[in-house]
């Protein structure tokens, strides 16, 4: 999670207070959870949207190989779902868990 904001801030000057706020107070993966459930895109989706950063969402870590046991199939199920609505396609080599 400190990596998705430091990729955000180093790449694209955007500094994501609120996220890393969230991350100290309530750890990676509960703040995960809670922006992957919320009703509506958190600011910081819509700015990498935006941007064309969509590979630096949240959600996008969600679908990753590497991250597969933390999340369940509803959890990954929310996270393409999201992507999908904001035109995300998969980046070839990084290693998705998409069922």
């Amino acid at each position: 999670m400190i990596a998705i904001y430091e990729t955000a801030k180093r790449d694209l000057s955007y500094n994501a207070t609120r996220f890393l706020q969230m991350v100290s107070d309530q750890g990676g993966l509960v703040t995960a959870r809670q922006l992957l459930w919320s009703d509506t895109p958190s600011d910081g989706f819509t700015t990498l949207w935006e941007r064309h950063r969509l590979d630096i969402t949240v959600e996008d870590h969600v679908l990753r190989s590497e991250f597969a046991s933390l999340f369940s199939d509803a959890d990954r199920e929310q996270a393409l779902a999201r992507l999908e609505a904001y035109g995300w396609r998969p980046r070839p080599g990084m290693g998705y868990e998409i069922r």
